[in-house]
């Protein structure tokens, strides 16, 4: 994969990685360079990282140990995993948990105990019970991460305005951050979102946060985020069965979310676009699979040139990544021409790419979601088919579409004709998401 900034001539883009060309149409005005966002494995070292960047253990809720959950993610070929427990660091080293207290707790400690047989479990006996003691990030980072195999420091800021949940997911943070609180579902999110840029800024460590499915409890609309200004990342898709990323009859999926905020920010509110990422928020690694919140549901594939957390967070913030839940992508070209996407197809397997986006001149007006007394509902508004439309669809592995003039974005979701082994919805379907192409019209 590669990012690649390059001026050329006139009317062609040649793009020889793959050989893929794309040639100016013959009634528009060629610009005098193109600027070409290339996501491609390439010589010059830059690849595919894949990650999760939402995990819980039992240093919150999850059921299971920082070290085995970490070799689930390393026997499975990840390369990157960032533990996000809630509103919590793993630095203590006098943490310590009853085994019976989970109800696959002592099947938990049997297989820690299997995995580790050298002694590095630490266990008591107190007031009858068997307690083990909590291995701190460090610990877990000296016995379990490798040069292939990188564990990030995280927190799941675990927020709420009155009864909604506001959650976001810090990456690579160096301290915690306890939840801050606001005066509205937005002004929550903001003051933890600058929390973290304020911890970043004093310590010149780059980090990210980024929010939480949105659709848990209904609690973030898609008009609470949209003016945020420091948030560049959001859940399109969350591998917990109860966050709802399809939505309801009254509350618009994740994919709506993402295709309204995108198209106010551009558009309306001068703010940059918002990429979509993919996670388990894995809180049961026992007994899989089943309808429990597991490991392995989503991921995002991080195009860098070495597997270092800063250059990780870099890359994302620069949009060089795809998020995934099974689909692989070889491809990705995203440029003042518009959007090419080129799947790593498997045998066996069909693929359809729908370009997705919004068009200058959209109706930007919107109602309130009413309840059956008529009375307005906390849920995203309800807003005209011109926003979020597919502009094309392409039956097959590799698929582009060409701006026009007049859109503001385009994305692609590449869904597959093969069913997700473990979903998070009964019937899903593996699927991939390329990040945001801004379009001319946002570009005036």
């Amino acid at each position: 994969m590669r990012h690649c900034r390059s001026a050329v001539t006139a009317s062609l883009v040649v793009l020889l990685l793959g050989a893929v060309v794309f040639l100016a149409p013959s009634d528009q005005t060629p610009s005098s360079h193109v600027t070409a966002h290339v996501l491609a494995a390439t010589p010059d070292g830059k690849q595919f990282y894949r990650g999760n960047l939402h995990t819980h253990s039992l240093w919150s809720d999850g059921d299971d140990y920082l070290e085995m959950i970490a070799l689930w993610y390393r026997d499975r070929d990840y390369d990157f995993l960032c533990f996000t427990d809630h509103n919590t660091l793993a630095t203590s080293k006098d943490r310590w948990v009853d085994i019976s207290k989970k109800a696959d707790g002592k099947d938990a400690y049997e297989k820690l105990k299997k995995r580790f047989p050298d002694g590095w479990v630490e266990e008591r006996s107190k007031n009858g019970k068997t307690e083990v003691r909590l291995k701190t990030f460090e610990e877990v980072v000296g016995k379990v991460a490798r040069n292939d195999f990188l564990l990030i420091q995280g927190e799941e800021v675990t927020d709420r305005f009155e009864r909604l949940p506001v959650h976001l997911c810090a990456t690579n943070i160096k301290d915690l951050i306890p939840p801050l609180h606001g005066e509205s579902v937005t002004e929550t999110i903001d003051n933890n979102v600058n929390a973290l840029i304020a911890q970043r800024e004093r310590t010149g460590q780059p980090m990210i946060i980024h929010l939480n499915h949105p659709n848990f409890g209904y609690g973030v609309t898609a008009e609470d985020l949209m003016p945020v200004r420091g948030e560049k990342f959001f859940e399109v898709y969350n591998g917990h069965p109860g966050v709802r990323n399809s939505g309801d009859i009254q509350h618009a999926s994740t994919e709506r979310m993402w295709d309204i905020i995108l198209t106010k920010r551009l558009a309306e509110l001068n703010l940059g676009a918002l990429y979509g990422l993919a996670t388990d928020d894995g809180h049961n690694y026992h007994s899989v699979p089943s309808r429990k919140s597991e490991p392995g549901r989503g991921w995002v594939m991080v195009l860098a040139e070495n597997l270092k957390a800063a250059t990780l967070v870099e890359a994302m913030e620069r949009g060089d990544f795809y998020s995934s839940s099974g689909v692989t992508l070889a491809r990705v070209v995203s440029s003042a021409e518009g959007l090419n996407v080129e799947v790593q197809a498997e045998k066996g397997v069909k693929y359809r790419i729908d370009f997705i986006g919004t068009r200058a001149g959209y109706d930007p007006e919107s109602k309130p979601v009413l309840d059956s007394n008529g009375k307005e509902i906390n849920a995203t508004r309800i807003y005209s088919d011109d926003i979020g439309t597919t502009f094309k669809t392409v039956n097959g592995s590799e698929g582009s579409y060409r701006f026009t003039g007049n859109e503001i974005y385009v994305r692609a979701l590449i869904t597959s004709t093969k069913k997700h082994p473990n979903p998070s919805e009964v019937g899903e379907f593996e699927r991939a998401w390329a990040q945001p192409a801004v379009g001319p019209a946002a570009q005036r």
